[in-house]
């Protein structure tokens, strides 16, 4: 299995740590809001690079975090009235809905930032021993120069960083024995959460909470260390930079990297007005829809993200569940023993499993491990008919199966539910929100959902359809 390794720039055989075992981490998301679809594509493309190690046989350790602490968080708590804390788990529980939706499995363990810090502060206080880190005023800061390798991971040099450091500073850089060093540990300000350490009442820099957790759940090394590209440098770079001059090993072997998307070839952003959360398009599609869409790129390719190819997404998913459901309606007929012919034609299915798994071990080229499903689609429909034995049509269905769980698609055909059901969920929904009890309007919601209706909440009132 070969994978591109963000640090040596070229496809690397995979060789784990520990035979067997895969020990992942992927940083997750700030918790201030609603997640977006730029935060859904590492979610559901480092969940199917867990879901093709464990189809290896590899046992996987995956661990992904939520910082739960941080300056947007304080932000939205402060507009709010309430606690960071309230703003926090609020949105980790909406996240862990839309994960759910996307199908992207709960990670091995989920560490809260917060819930960490004391690991942190012995962190920042070995960095401190060794002479990586010093003190002024309360704030604790990183030497960068001290790290001889820094700038391993994103290739950048320390002089030119130098040269164009104004878009680089952090606050207090007054105070800095250098302009490239950065915060592991900050004082509060007035209002702010904070935490007694050495130094000052406080909090810890954004960076050390990733190489603590990291360190906590996985151990001092670990196989491989994902996120967005935009996370390189400098959030990554200055975790390698704490975690091995702290622990005095190469932090992670192999470095993946997703590449950006944009929103109708533009890169999103709120004062484009083309922001959209994962949330919305629920409103809008089957979020099935939206990871089978994000598997149609290449992980390392930029994707754009459209109307248009949503559809084609959700037209090409339909393709592979209506495979699938055909092959379940045929067998409920089917009658007879596995004939020699279905036999060799069953074997004739390894050829697509072959292209499946040779797709996925080239760096997780999940745009021909799709195709190669679409091939397997196409020769189900073209072999599978009515007098078909049971075990042929069974054995077609069990290796499709076989290979969109690796995708985490879910064949399953929605379960179709009569109009007056629906408006009858529709009116209750309505009479939940008046009520004030948006947790049962949320289940509604999903529920119709899961059965494939979407509701738009309109000027004119509640509209659905068939997703």
């Amino acid at each position: 299995m070969k994978l591109y390794n963000t640090l040596s720039k070229k496809k690397e055989e995979f060789v784990p740590l520990e035979e067997g075992k895969v020990k992942m981490y992927v940083c997750g998301p700030t918790v201030y809001n609603f997640i977006h679809i730029g935060n859904a594509r590492p979610m559901i493309i480092f969940d199917t690079v867990r879901r093709y190690f464990e189809y290896k046989g590899y046992d996987v350790n995956y661990v992904s975090n939520f910082t739960d602490v941080d300056d947007k968080i304080i932000k939205k708590a402060i507009e709010e009235g309430v606690t960071s804390e309230e703003i926090s788990r609020r949105y980790i529980a909406e996240c862990k809905k839309d994960m759910e939706g996307m199908n992207v499995k709960p990670a091995t363990t989920h560490p809260l930032a917060t819930e960490e810090i004391p690991g942190m502060i012995a962190m920042i206080e070995t960095l401190v021993e060794k002479g990586y880190a010093y003190e002024k005023n309360g704030t604790v800061y990183f030497r960068t120069r001290r790290f001889k390798d820094y700038g391993k991971l994103s290739h950048k040099n320390l002089d030119d960083l130098r040269s164009g450091e104004r878009s680089l500073l952090v606050s207090g850089e007054d105070e800095k024995e250098d302009p490239l060093d950065f915060v592991l540990w900050k004082p509060k300000k007035e209002g702010e959460p904070f935490w007694e350490s050495p130094w000052s009442a406080g909090r810890p820099g954004w960076h050390i909470e990733c190489s603590e957790m990291s360190k906590k759940y996985l151990g001092e090394q670990i196989d491989i260390h994902a996120g967005g590209e935009d996370l390189i440098f400098p959030h990554h770079e200055n975790e390698i930079a704490q975690s091995e001059a702290a622990n005095g090993k190469e932090f992670a072997k192999y470095w993946l990297h997703n590449a950006f998307l944009n929103i109708d070839n533009r890169k999103m952003s709120k004062s484009l007005g083309n922001f959209r959360t994962v949330r919305e398009i629920s409103e809008q599609y089957d979020l099935q829809v939206l990871r089978f869409f994000m598997l149609g790129a290449h992980y390392r390719s930029p994707l754009n993200f459209s109307a248009e190819l949503m559809e084609a997404s959700k037209s090409g998913l339909e393709r592979i569940v209506n495979a699938a459901d055909n092959l379940r309606f045929l067998m409920k007929k089917a009658a007879g023993n596995l004939t020699a012919e279905e036999e060799k034609l069953l074997e004739g299915t390894e050829e697509f499993v072959k292209a499946f798994e040779g797709a996925m071990e080239d760096d997780f080229n999940t745009a021909d491990a799709v195709a190669a499903v679409f091939d397997l689609v196409k020769y189900c429909n073209t072999h599978a008919a009515e007098g078909s034995s049971e075990e042929f049509l069974g054995g077609l269905l069990g290796v499709l199966v076989k290979l969109t769980d690796v995708l985490g698609i879910s064949v399953d055909k929605k379960e179709e539910i009569l109009e007056e059901d629906i408006e009858r969920l529709i009116e209750e929904r309505g009479a939940a929100r008046k009520a004030k009890d948006f947790a049962r309007a949320d289940a509604i919601r999903a529920e119709l959902l899961e059965k494939g209706i979407v509701l738009e909440d309109t000027r004119e009132g509640v509209k659905w359809k068939r997703a």
